[in-house]
């Protein structure tokens, strides 16, 4: 009996027992569902940037790149950089693919500017059937369209998707795509219309990095290499699209690549915008 009185208290603080071992794998369970969705969260997230220094121009900020780094885009080393994702329809895409949808009684002809190794059109075909429907022409850095050009063969799409590195070797098309493009050029959107053969009457642009201070370019750290990275004054750009001699048909915002630099967070965080332009004066229904 006694052996029975001493026993009793641990089998009645059993319960107490059983409830901090559900605590315990309650616990457990909790930190394995916040471990799931930050590593969730994490794979939705766009590829982390890095942005550093404040420059006036893309020279000056080229004369800033630290030694031992690549300076600037155009390097066989850093064109197959992120191929993979890049040919993947992101979120941002779809305003992109919407209006090519829309435009295509108009439009058989894209010019890629700053296409990479033709990722957009890899991404974009399967929704849009662009091979044998569509002429895709590429533009970009010598190393990239070598690259893009040999693996377009490989891969047997050099029959509808072809690269250009200059602009003159340029066939008219009748829309011009550039999808993150302008953050990387070294000039206005003036600028790059007038050494196209011809004036598209269809524009997209996606992905304009934009602010409403003064125009700023920064260094972006893409592997290897740093590369100037330009974000502009927002009322410069609009004007500038007036000047080029188009309209402003739709235009969107895109919150996940807004970015900041990370040694100026005083400059505050770009707005990534972008637009769907037509000539002045024409007219067409899109019904």
């Amino acid at each position: 009996m006694k052996q029975a009185l001493l026993r009793a208290p641990s089998a009645v603080g059993r319960p107490t027992d059983m409830l901090k071992s559900c605590k315990r794998s309650l616990a457990t369970v909790a930190g394995m569902i916040d471990v799931g969705f930050r590593r969730a969260e994490f794979m939705l997230r766009p590829r982390r940037r890095s942005f550093s220094g404040a420059y006036a121009s893309f020279d000056v900020a080229l004369a800033a790149v630290p030694r031992g780094y690549l300076s600037g885009y155009a390097h066989e080393e850093i064109a197959d950089i992120c191929f993979e994702e890049m040919c993947s329809v992101m979120v941002w895409d779809y305003p992109v693919l919407f209006w090519l949808s829309r435009l295509h009684p108009w439009v058989s002809s894209v010019l890629d500017a700053g296409g990479h190794m033709g990722t957009k059109f890899r991404a974009f075909d399967p929704l849009l059937s662009l091979k044998g429907n569509w002429r895709w022409i590429v533009y970009d850095t010598p190393p990239v369209v070598a690259a893009g050009r040999k693996r377009a063969e490989a891969d047997g799409l050099d029959a509808s998707l072809s690269f250009v590195d200059n602009l003159a070797d340029a066939e008219p098309t009748d829309l011009l795509l550039a999808s993150g493009l302008f953050q990387y050029f070294n000039g206005t959107l003036s600028d790059f219309l007038s050494r196209l053969p011809a004036l598209p009457p269809y524009v997209i642009l996606n992905k304009v990095a934009l602010r409403d201070g003064e125009t700023v370019v920064t260094l972006e750290r893409i592997g290897k290499a740093y590369v100037p990275y330009q974000i502009r004054n927002r009322a410069s750009f609009l004007q500038d699209i007036a000047s080029a001699g188009y309209v402003i048909a739709d235009r969107w915002v895109i919150p996940s690549l807004s970015h900041s630099i990370r040694s100026h967070p005083e400059l505050g965080k770009s707005t990534s915008c972008g637009f769907y332009l037509r000539r002045a004066g024409d007219t067409f229904d899109l019904a």
